[in-house]
């Protein structure tokens, strides 16, 4: 299914993708991107051990380069859909740390004013329908974007971001069946992660999750979902695909989250050796590796970037935690037409 893909790209007349390692602007976006992402869940963690944020929360740790290499692939005026573990999703589309910290710790100044909290988050500015904590409910709405922009005669693409426990819910066949019959411009990416809480893929699935696309006559693709440029490859092919109107594709993107479920897993279900096998092949890592052999970013340069996503995230909490707290009075506002 790979070289379909790439095959009908190349001969709608597209160059060949480079690397993205291997030009200095561009390597300096990814690697921002991937490590304000990582410092930024990395500081919600710790907010919720600290008392401090209240709720759930579900974290994509070791995931950076499915949600970096996606949204890469789109345009400003491209929509995605995200999920309960959407805080990379968020961030590779655009949004701002500030307002998605404020969103999380029920302030005001969040981008849902502080009613959506972390598995409900949404910037509409961006593209961004919002996260949903109903597995595979990010699915049908996807179709249902692509189909407004199909009747609209636009040419924007939406992308859905779901994970391997997703593709067994009736809402997840719907929503895709929809799309294939009606040649939506959507891409299906399923972020792996190997397990759908703690139920291991090979117990939910029979088959590999890539196969599930040709029941409904789309191309499939698996790749290494820790391999940003993978990723962005395989969904510049598949979004360019959706754009001229052959339709949507599914793009499988194999990964790990190092944390557990949510915040109350206890990681009962795998072992220590797996998740340090997994940490052994950190993305961002992999990425800095891959600038410095293009010789495209320094150590230096590499570090600088470490440190403007530090300093974003920390003055997002401290911009955040100032601000005022969401008004309960306005909580109706949501809910009834005025």
């Amino acid at each position: 299914m790979t070289a379909d893909i790439v095959t009908k790209h190349v001969a709608n007349g597209d160059r060949p993708l480079p690397a993205l390692a291997g030009d200095p602007a561009t390597a300096r976006r990814v690697l921002l991107t991937m490590w304000t992402i990582r410092l930024f869940e990395e500081a919600v963690d710790q907010l919720f051990a600290r008392g401090l944020m209240h709720g759930t929360m579900h974290l994509s740790i070791g995931q950076e380069a499915v949600a970096t290499g996606a949204c890469l692939a789109l345009r400003p005026s491209d929509y995605i859909t995200s999920t309960h573990r959407g805080h990379g999703h968020c961030i590779a589309k655009g949004a701002v740390p500030d307002r998605m910290m404020a969103e999380l710790l029920a302030k005001r100044t969040g981008y849902c004013r502080g009613r959506g909290g972390s598995m409900h988050i949404a910037d509409v500015a961006t593209g961004n329908l919002g996260a949903n904590g109903i597995v595979a409910g990010g699915v049908p709405i996807a179709a249902g974007a692509g189909l407004a922009v199909q009747l609209r005669g636009g040419d924007e693409v939406a992308l859905s971001f779901f994970g391997d426990g997703a593709v067994n819910e009736g809402a997840w066949h719907e929503g895709v069946n929809l799309a294939a019959i009606w040649s939506l411009p959507v891409v299906f990416v399923c972020e792996n992660n190997h397990y759908g809480m703690s139920m291991p893929v090979g117990r939910a699935s029979k088959t590999p999750l890539a196969e599930r696309a040709a029941g409904y006559g789309i191309p499939a693709v698996t790749v290494d979902g820790n391999n940003v440029q993978e990723v962005f490859a395989a969904v510049t092919a598949a979004v360019s695909r959706a754009r001229s109107g052959a339709g949507p594709s599914f793009v499988e993107a194999t990964t790990y989250r190092w944390k557990g479920h949510s915040k109350s897993d206890k990681n009962l279900y795998r072992t220590r050796e797996e998740i340090e096998d997994w940490r052994e092949r950190d993305p961002i890592v992999r990425f800095e590796r891959a600038a410095e052999a293009a010789r495209t970013l320094t150590t230096a340069e590499i570090e600088q970037c470490r440190a403007q996503a530090r300093e974003s995230v920390r003055s997002a909490v401290q911009t955040a935690s100032a601000a005022p707290d969401a008004d309960p009075a306005e909580l109706a506002e949501a809910v009834y037409a005025t």
